[in-house]
């Protein structure tokens, strides 16, 4: 158990002194296996690229249809027209309200992150100019509307951090329900709320909307020339529909989508093969990074000393959907990943907590729902790859807008787990 600690520390340190957990997972890996009495060699050929390539055969092509998806958005200027639209029927005098909402259609229409941060952040700018708003809530408004309830709680979103458990539990993207909306809207609601009173105490002491210094990146589209958002908005709804109502794979739901995006914007098809294949090549990046993460754990469930690691989690006092949350929580905040934590977590335990939810009879989806939102709280400690995206593309600090970042995207998270679990305990799904 020692070693596993140890293993666990490396790979901790290193990923928040920003290494790539590529090389990182694996060094982790062999400090795991060598304290464990196992083969070093035989530990990184055959148990480490074992759990490695098993991840990414069953999740690259979402993850690669998906970033394909989110770079077609983006480039045809459909994201920026579904945000523009939104926040201009919000107004400006809620531009708070206009940037999270705008941040969780995108996301919940399967967009990656990362594209939500560029499509919105120039929309978030001009609302905040108007409002005459700091622009040091620009980030924690991105963070709440794109790290947080569409990526984790609300049934059926398509991101990757929702449709993992489903192989683990043998459920489906809207499991847990009733678990996710309250989860959703608890984020939601508080979150608001002290972005709300964060604006009113910062306009107090005088702070108010200056002009950045980092000029805006991302889509060059002016207003004028932006697609319809209510045609822009059909491939998103397409992804959600196939997904959940017709219950298809999410490769065919990724597909539909990314057609009708390309059908709908036909006019600017010389665009298409460079937006694909930057999207392809940005998830290749994605995929081994949470892949690599995949192979730690399964060097970790193969050494002796998980037994021990094992019996510690489940005997933590209450329902097991408790040691759960803390196992995926401090595992996503050790590498600094929703999918990779998680996916740490559930190679190592996913089958022991199924056994537990058909013995118990608690709902496997709880299981899967509970993961969900667990892996989307320590994610976003200081050293998380989007946090450092965020922070960069809306040229602020880790010190002048992090506390922000902190209260919506990994305190709110982390508690709001709380009533998804105390609901589980009930019987409510």
């Amino acid at each position: 158990m020692l070693g596993i600690f140890i293993g666990l520390v490396l790979l901790m340190f290193l990923a928040y002194r920003g290494y790539s957990i590529i090389w990182v997972a694996p060094l982790a890996a062999l400090v795991v296996a060598l304290t464990g009495g196992i083969p070093l060699l035989e530990s990184y050929t055959e148990v480490y690229m074992t759990g490695f390539v098993g991840f990414t055969k069953s999740w690259f092509p979402a993850f690669m249809l998906g970033a394909v998806f989110g770079h077609l958005m983006d480039y045809t200027g459909a994201a920026r027209s579904i945000a523009h639209w939104l926040t201009k029927i919000i107004g400006a005098k809620r531009a708070i309200l206009g940037v999270i909402l705008g941040c969780a259609v995108l996301t919940y229409g399967g967009i990656s992150l990362f594209v939500v941060v560029f499509a919105m952040y120039p929309l978030a700018l001009a609302l905040f100019r108007e409002a005459n708003i700091s622009r040091k809530l620009i980030p924690g408004c991105i963070a709440l509307g794109s790290f947080t309830f569409t990526m984790t709680a609300i049934p059926g979103t398509p991101q990757i951090q929702n449709l993992i458990p489903m192989k683990y539990f043998n459920t489906t993207p809207t499991a847990g329900p009733i678990m996710g909306i309250v989860a959703a809207l608890f984020m939601f609601i508080l979150g608001y709320l002290y972005l709300t009173w964060r604006e009113k105490k910062l306009r107090e002491k005088g702070e108010v909307f200056t002009e950045p210094k980092v000029k805006s990146e991302g889509n060059t589209l002016s207003d004028e020339e932006l697609p319809n958002p209510l045609l822009s908005i059909l491939p998103l709804i397409t992804v959600i529909v196939t997904l959940n109502v017709f219950d298809l794979n999410i490769i065919v739901a990724l597909l539909s989508g990314i057609v009708l995006s390309m059908a709908l914007n036909y006019k600017k098809y010389k665009g298409f093969t460079k937006s694909i294949n930057n999207g392809a090549s940005g998830s290749v990046l994605a995929i081994i990074n949470t892949s690599a993460a995949v192979g730690f754990g399964s060097v970790v469930k193969a050494v002796p000393g998980f037994q021990n690691l094992t019996e510690a989690v489940m005997n933590i006092k209450g329902t097991p959907l408790i040691s759960e949350a803390i196992a995926v929580n401090i595992l996503a905040g050790a590498t600094g990943s929703a999918s990779g934590g998680m996916g740490i977590a559930l190679e190592a335990l996913g089958e022991k907590y199924y056994q537990i939810a058909l013995e118990t009879g608690i709902s496997p989806e709880a299981f899967h729902r509970v993961a969900s939102l667990a892996s989307g709280g320590l994610d976003t400690l200081p050293h998380n790859g989007a946090v450092l995206t965020l922070l960069a593309v809306t040229g602020m600090t880790h010190k002048e807008s992090y506390i922000d970042i902190f209260v919506t995207s990994l305190l709110l998270p982390v508690l709001s787990s709380i009533p998804a679990i105390i609901l589980a305990s009930f019987g409510i799904y």
